[in-house]
């Protein structure tokens, strides 16, 4: 099989060619290896492959050569540019999972034990809140939410709670769209040997390196922007510390039964190839429609981080390529007048997930964080009237057009 050695100066390039084309039939695109198990020529071969780092080839609960396709894809994407602390270019360790949760529990639980604890701020992930707050508190893990966005209240809250070891962070984060600083973060969480994890899902590696600022891990929900289509879900963690990645946390990967499996993780290779292309067309209309709703007489509050008037604008321009394609708003008339627009839409999709090609908006407060208090939630900024909106990449006039007709009718 011929290996490609060729420099790759682009992240298109990356997307397409980093996986090679490692396999046996010399298929163009990776197969999909779909079996439970693969065969030994000897016994000897078999204890080799179970001594050996690379379990891709023993039983697909542990490995497939699917899944390492889109594993390399997606570590070499976050890896772009990057250089380790010895200057030679960064190596990062990948592992597909099942789903964003089965991503995020091998984290946590890799990483954390019992009378550890988790620090992570306001405004998360529903599925992420609800898995600190009840799986990982009913094990002994200490949860700290604090608006980490002040080093200030960052330091306090490391100098309470002399027990943290993790920091996790979402930027921009889920459904305020409010970013966290994650250079100044792990400046600070460094001088106390604390471990960084960042939530990547919204920038992608495209918009957002998180190792570029020396975190130790980062995480995407590869259901949303990575595959794009909305045609499979999938969770992937990545480590720059590869022994540790290939060790303990693999150990716990394959123990908790989290895998992927081969179609999902050939769909998830096949959307990587266009993710540059999808996310300038989904950065360029959401500025768009963020500037068509920010002078809306109906529009209430918008939250994108490429507007000026959002405070974390700054934040965002330090460290992102450019501003996504998640906002939130809220219309004049709450909750009443927010189900009404959602309705009246005829164009946008009404879902609840995010990061497909085509526009998807959602209420928040009765989908992905109906499970949170609502003291909780509106402490976060998470008020019964927003309303989420994951822009597509239809054409920008039909996308204005739809919410045009929709808020005339309020």
């Amino acid at each position: 099989m011929k290996k490609n050695n060729f420099p790759l100066t682009g992240i298109s390039s990356v997307a397409l060619h980093a996986a090679g084309q490692d396999n046996s039939e010399y298929a163009h695109i990776t197969p999909i290896y779909a079996s439970s198990t693969f065969t030994f020529d000897t016994a000897e071969e078999g204890a080799a492959r179970f001594a050996g780092a690379d379990k891709t080839k023993i039983y697909s609960r542990w490995g497939n050569p699917t899944f390492t396709a889109a594993e390399k894809t997606i570590a070499a994407l976050e890896a772009f540019g990057l250089k380790a602390e010895n200057g030679e270019p960064l190596k990062l360790k990948a592992l597909l999972h099942s789903s964003g949760q089965a991503a995020m529990t091998t984290l946590f639980l890799s990483n954390l034990k019992a009378g550890d604890t988790v620090l992570s701020h306001y405004s998360l992930y529903g599925g992420t809140y609800e898995l600190l707050h009840k799986v990982l508190a009913d094990a002994g893990i200490h949860v700290v939410i604090a608006d980490i966005r002040n080093l200030n209240v960052l330091e306090q809250a490391i100098k309470q709670h002399p027990t943290i070891k993790l920091i996790h962070i979402e930027t921009p984060a889920n459904p305020t769209i409010n970013c966290i600083d994650i250079e100044a973060v792990t400046i600070i969480a460094k001088q106390k040997n604390i471990l960084v994890s960042v939530d990547n899902t919204f920038a992608t590696p495209y918009l957002q390196q998180p190792f570029k600022y020396g975190v130790d891990f980062v995480f995407h929900s590869t259901t949303k922007f990575l595959n794009g289509h909305g045609t499979a879900i999938g969770g992937v963690l990545l480590g720059k510390d590869n022994e540790h990645m290939q060790t303990k946390v693999w150990k716990w990967h394959a123990l908790l039964g989290g895998n992927s499996n081969a179609f999902d993780a050939f769909l998830l290779s096949n959307g990587l190839k266009t993710l540059e292309l999808r996310m300038d067309r989904h950065c360029s209309n959401a500025m768009k429609v963020a500037e068509y709703l920010n002078q809306h007489s109906k529009i209430e509050k918008v939250n994108y981080v490429g507007l000026t008037s959002h405070p974390d604008h700054a934040t965002a321009k330090k460290q992102m390529k450019q501003f996504g394609s998640l906002m939130s708003f809220e219309i004049n008339g709450g909750i009443e007048a927010g189900k009404k627009f959602i309705n009246a839409l005829q164009l946008c999709t009404s879902a609840t997930s995010l990061g497909t090609v085509d526009t998807l908006i959602s209420h928040p407060a009765s989908t992905s964080h109906m499970s949170v208090a609502k003291e909780e939630r509106e402490k976060f900024g998470i008020t019964d009237g927003l309303i989420r909106l994951s822009v597509g990449i239809e054409t920008i006039e039909d996308i204005i057009a739809d919410f045009e007709q929709a808020l005339k009718g309020l």
